[in-house]
């Protein structure tokens, strides 16, 4: 677990299925706005155990990790962070993904969160540069990830499908100065 600012981060475990699962069914028409189509099985517990058995193959392949966003006050699973795509030799990159209950958008939550998984990126996984790909219109989103320190690289142009449509995608990314990472 790791905390900051009234919500901490950690890697989902199994138990967390059913509280995804909700987050999911809850904010279903919202995050479609920003995911790919997703099918049934997705917003069916089995759904949510078998993706959570996926993320926790992946950290331990080194290939990905998968953060719930909880409050520290009650606990309460209200989005997610994921590092994916790790690349390590001479790239040493992922790239990051979120997303964030509707009810609690506004708060900061997602700007400390992303600051946590970069931590997390940085210091434990010695990485040296994450990626994100924002849709040009979602402002919101970019001001997240501009107050976590990601700028802006350019435009990738109909690079992934949104909600059954190819979309273009602001690249923006942060880099580890830390000379270690060059190892």
């Amino acid at each position: 677990m790791i905390k900051n600012q009234g919500i901490y981060i950690k890697l989902l475990d199994i138990s967390d299925a059913e509280n995804m699962l909700k987050l999911e069914l809850d904010n279903k028409d919202f995050f479609q706005l920003y995911t790919p189509l997703r099918n049934e099985k997705f917003y069916s517990l089995e759904g949510q155990v078998e993706r959570i058995e996926k993320s926790i193959l992946f950290a331990k392949e080194d290939a990905g990790y998968s953060f719930g966003v909880f409050l520290l006050d009650n606990r309460e699973l209200i989005g997610n962070v994921a590092l994916s795509e790790v690349v390590r030799s001479d790239l040493q990159s992922c790239w990051i993904g979120y997303y964030l209950d509707k009810k609690q958008n506004g708060k900061g939550y997602m700007s400390e969160a992303l600051k946590l998984a970069v931590e997390y990126a940085f210091k434990e996984l010695n990485l040296h540069r994450i990626e994100a790909g924002v849709m040009p219109h979602n402002k919101a989103s970019i001001k997240v990830l501009e107050k976590a320190g990601f700028h802006k690289e350019g435009i990738a142009i109909k690079n992934v499908r949104i909600n059954g449509k190819w979309e273009d995608h602001q690249t923006l990314a942060i880099i580890n100065d830390d000379e270690d990472t060059n190892q």
